[in-house]
């Protein structure tokens, strides 16, 4: 880990704590003291843009975005991968099939086609509003859409993907699922940033704590997951740093020289 060059972050769980909703000054401190020793730092995220948290003093150099659906740095597109528009209507109607809404994710907007509780749980995760839009057919019609959000259970990923090949479940929370494209995953847009960056898979290390953070292990070096990570992932990783509600990724780092 010392010879680490950059580094990527599940936000939502990982470097903020679920209850108390908010990064801790530890957390902070520990970013701003990796981002002196010259490492990269990266967010790798379910969430869109728009949805990214700005924390005080800190600058990331890549954002993946959409689980790796869509990446960018603060100067251009790194990788754009949508779900293919007749997939996005497939799993629009499988949703409603099984009485679900379903909320649509584009590069500027958030929008869907209807509520409920799930769904709006989910949104209030990360402080987003949902919004219910007049133009949803038409906008999921003509843009590219990089991800699907619906309120669901395991049990009916199978009913909400029947026919849509060309996507996948990406999902980190019991009461809800990410609908990504079938070739995306925040593995692949971890390959997509290494490349852009000229560095090797050995050269990165990831924290994470939820299942859509498997191929996000799979993909670098070190995958360090949470004390409170589940258990799939925990079996993937190669370490397992503390809480997030203790500082865990703040102690491991400290404990390992990186700060």
């Amino acid at each position: 880990m010392k010879n680490t060059k950059i580094l990527f972050f599940d936000i939502d769980g990982t470097l903020i704590d679920m209850n108390r909703k908010k990064i801790s000054d530890k957390m902070i401190e520990a970013l701003i003291r990796l981002k002196e020793r010259g490492i990269l730092l990266c967010l790798a995220t379910g969430r869109g843009p728009m949805g990214v948290p700005r924390f005080p003093g800190v600058e990331f150099d890549a954002y993946l975005t959409y689980n790796g659906s869509y990446c960018f740095d603060g100067r251009q597109t790194i990788y754009s991968s949508p779900i293919p528009t007749e997939d996005v209507k497939r799993v629009i109607k499988n949703a409603s099939g099984i009485g679900r809404p379903v909320s649509a994710a584009t590069k500027d907007r958030l929008l869907a086609n209807g509520s409920d509780k799930d769904l709006e749980d989910y949104y209030a995760i990360s402080k987003a509003e949902l919004i219910v839009a007049a133009d949803f057919d038409d906008v999921v019609n003509r843009e590219a859409v990089y991800q699907l959000m619906v309120g669901c259970r395991e049990k009916d990923y199978p009913a909400l993907l029947e026919g849509a090949d060309g996507a996948k479940i990406a999902a980190w929370w019991d009461r809800a699922a990410d609908i990504i494209p079938a070739a995306g995953g925040k593995g692949r847009g971890i390959r997509k940033v290494l490349e852009h960056f000229r560095l090797d898979a050995a050269d990165a290390a990831a924290f994470g704590d939820g299942n859509n953070d498997i191929e996000m292990f799979q993909a670098v070096g070190t995958g360090v997951a949470m004390e409170n990570a589940s258990e799939q992932l925990k079996a993937e990783a190669d370490e397992v740093c503390g809480h997030v509600a203790e500082d865990g990724i703040y102690y491991y780092c400290l404990e390992r020289g990186m700060i």
